[in-house]
């Protein structure tokens, strides 16, 4: 079981998307803030944020500003991707 950073409801694991902050980007001061992407696989390293696959949950969870606490993000993060991936 894990909790939605969004609507803070509970659910399976397999129902929800798992977000980890992009290796590639993380820790680099030039590209801007940290760029989260999903963990389709749910094997990425690092902390995870959980979100059920609805944009619902990802505008309440950036209105609550959740997904950086969750990550441990001392700032704002680029979710652009995550909604791409909604999107789809």
């Amino acid at each position: 079981m894990r909790t939605c950073v969004g609507c803070r409801e509970r659910d399976q694991r397999s129902a929800l998307l798992r977000l980890v902050l992009d290796p590639s980007t993380h820790g680099d001061a030039v590209a801007g803030p940290p760029h989260v992407v999903v963990d389709v696989r749910a094997g990425l390293p690092g902390r995870g944020a959980w979100i059920h696959p609805e944009p619902r949950c990802l505008e309440l969870a950036e209105r609550r500003r959740a997904v950086p606490r969750a990550l441990r993000v001392g700032g704002p993060v680029d979710l652009g991707e995550v909604r791409a991936h909604l999107g789809r």
